[in-house]
């Protein structure tokens, strides 16, 4: 099983033990979307990346940390500030440095995904919003899943994961652009490209 299959593993059992407001949420039963959707990110993502954060995944189960579940409390402060203060104080507190890095990734990562947006205007009709501005109750962007998921990995990881979105940017690689390739082609398809000609042809 390489990197990215073990991740995956790891995540989906921590994903079964997310509690949520209301009851079980449908995509806990969904395990193939899960695998489809993490598969396409983290084969966008190079080894240094991918084993720091395996790593901290099997760091996070031997201390008894649920990061799928700490990521959906840090996009409450987005989406639902009230019910994120009164959960704050049970979750890890960021350092400077991990907060400086996370800012650095999500300009990266938000810049990426604005220009996926205006070349794929079909796939994004559908999407996430892109950016927290339009967040709300119950919707949640792509730049605050983003900011969520980054303050669950260590420095390490956000060291190793920052080089790597510096060097990508650097060589005029989207990687933002790389995962939703990625996904289209778990569904089928050749390319977001031809994914979304099918979807204006709709």
């Amino acid at each position: 099983m390489d990197l990215a299959e073990i991740i995956i593993e790891g995540e989906w059992a921590m994903f079964q033990s997310v509690s949520n407001i209301g009851g079980r949420a449908d995509c806990q039963d969904d395990r193939r979307t899960f695998e489809i959707m993490r598969r396409s990110q983290f084969r966008a993502w190079n080894t240094e990346s991918l084993e720091s954060y395996a790593l901290d995944l099997a760091e996070a189960a031997s201390n008894g940390r649920n990061l799928p579940a700490e990521k959906y409390a840090r996009m409450m402060e987005s989406t639902d500030p009230q019910r994120f203060s009164e959960i704050k104080d049970t979750l890890p507190k960021l350092s400077e440095a991990a907060i400086q890095m996370i800012d650095r990734i999500s300009g990266i990562h938000l810049a990426w995904n604005r220009e996926c947006a205006e070349m794929y205007p079909a796939l994004f009709a559908n999407a996430r919003p892109v950016e927290s501005s339009e967040d709300a109750f119950g919707i949640t962007s792509s730049e605050t899943y983003w900011r969520g998921e980054l303050a669950t990995y260590s420095e390490r990881t956000l060291k190793r994961y920052l080089e790597y979105a510096l060097s990508a940017e650097e060589e005029g690689r989207n990687l933002c652009e790389e995962i939703l390739d990625n996904t289209m082609r778990e569904y089928g398809f050749c390319s977001a490209a031809q994914a979304e000609a099918a979807e204006e042809r709709k």
